[in-house]
């Protein structure tokens, strides 16, 4: 296949729309299943890049989930302990693969973000990430391959019409990268910086001990920022991201929305929201809405009367700012990567607030002395990496 018609491109009035390979080869992919459009495209090949990477980083399969040319989620395959699966809507008894224990991890660190998703994955499909995938609001997915079973089961969602890619594990694309905006032809070097532990060597701050579990958050906080809409700011934690912002115009901001979503991770794990008494007949997308209500500050858009009764079999007790700052201040060992350097020490400050024990960042900011100062105060490990990870 040299080409692949779309429906549209980002909007229904731009066509016609088309992929294919400028040097008239092959298309690396195969569409096993439904239609992907533009933008499932888009998310997709920036998505298998970052799992790909990642594997290559870590050893371990891993998965995205990606909106509008941004993760939502990534992760790599670690075992989830009892308080995960949980919050992640997985069965307690359900045992599950390393890539399924990946795409419950990237799923979950941002649920409402994830809704509608295309799911990247590093390794073939196998059952148990398909059975997961099943239960999912999702649009599609891309993979090196499928097992028999897996691709039945994805094959049946949205009633036949789900997205189901193949793309080839060996494919290069060329060094040379373009895009055409308003006419006019950009070109340069494909971003080919290969991240690894290396990176993580020049440790800046008075605290210098950075365990491998937190060089294995660093690398997955870099990684995922190296395909996430520029500005970003990434926390990691367990093996994957935990709250991505990104797109923002200032570092500050994107430390504050990525933090935000990052306490939302942590503040899902608590007895208050774990426990909400659920009616059996709300569905995982409403349950997933409530609970961010609910967790908010327009927790009465879900507490008041005759609205809980819609949701819940009791009403549940108001999630106190002072309880939910109690359980913040429990959290710790996060890591914090950022595309570029942060300019001022609030970058730090806000990170503090979230856990945040490990940081890396590019450095080269006329103010890194205020910047490691504010490191130092709050007992944090930091490191320059010297690398920009832009991304438009």
């Amino acid at each position: 296949m040299t080409e692949l018609t779309l429906k549209y491109g980002c909007n229904p009035n731009q066509k016609p729309s088309r992929v294919f390979m400028e040097n008239g080869g092959e298309l690396p992919i195969t569409v096993l299943n439904g239609t992907p459009g533009y933008i499932n495209l888009l998310d997709a090949f920036n998505g298998y890049q970052l799992v790909k990477e990642l594997k290559q980083a870590t050893g371990l399969p891993a998965a995205t989930s990606f909106k509008h040319v941004s993760p939502a989620g990534a992760a790599i395959g670690q075992p989830l302990n009892d308080v995960e699966k949980k919050m992640f809507w997985v069965d307690a008894d359900h045992e599950l693969s390393s890539l399924a224990c990946a795409y419950a991890r990237a799923r979950g660190a941002d649920r409402m973000s994830s809704f509608g998703d295309f799911i990247s994955l590093s390794d073939p499909c196998d059952k148990d990430t398909a059975m997961l995938i099943k239960g999912e609001v999702s649009d599609g997915i891309i993979a090196p391959g499928y097992a028999e079973d897996a691709l039945e089961i994805l094959k049946a969602k949205k009633g036949g019409k789900y997205a189901v890619i193949q793309i080839d594990s060996a494919y290069k694309p060329e060094p040379i990268e373009r895009k055409n905006v308003f006419g006019i032809t950009f070109e340069q070097g494909r971003n080919e910086i290969v991240i690894d532990e290396a990176m993580l060597n020049d440790i800046v701050t008075e605290k210098k001990e950075l365990p491998d579990e937190a060089k294995k958050d660093l690398m997955i906080a870099l990684i995922t920022l190296k395909y996430t809409q520029s500005n970003s700011v990434c926390y990691a934690y367990r093996g994957q991201a935990i709250g991505i912002g990104a797109g923002q115009q200032s570092r500050i901001h994107c430390t504050r929305l990525a933090g935000s979503k990052a306490d939302n991770w942590f503040l899902r794990q608590s007895p208050q929201v774990l426990n909400l008494p659920f009616r059996d007949d709300i569905k995982r997308p409403d349950r997933d809405n409530a609970i961010d209500l609910y967790m908010g500050e327009d927790y009465m858009d879900v507490l008041a009367d005759g609205k809980w009764e819609a949701l819940f079999t009791e009403k549940p007790a108001a999630f106190t700012a002072e309880e939910k700052r109690a359980w913040l201040d429990k959290q710790t060992g996060v890591s914090l990567g950022s595309d570029a350097f942060f300019p001022f020490g609030d970058n730090i400050d806000r990170a503090a607030r979230s856990g945040v024990s490990y940081v890396a960042e590019p450095g080269g900011s006329v103010r890194d002395d205020n910047v490691i100062s504010t490191c130092n105060a709050h007992g944090m490990v930091m490191c320059f990496t010297g690398l920009r990870l832009f991304h438009h």
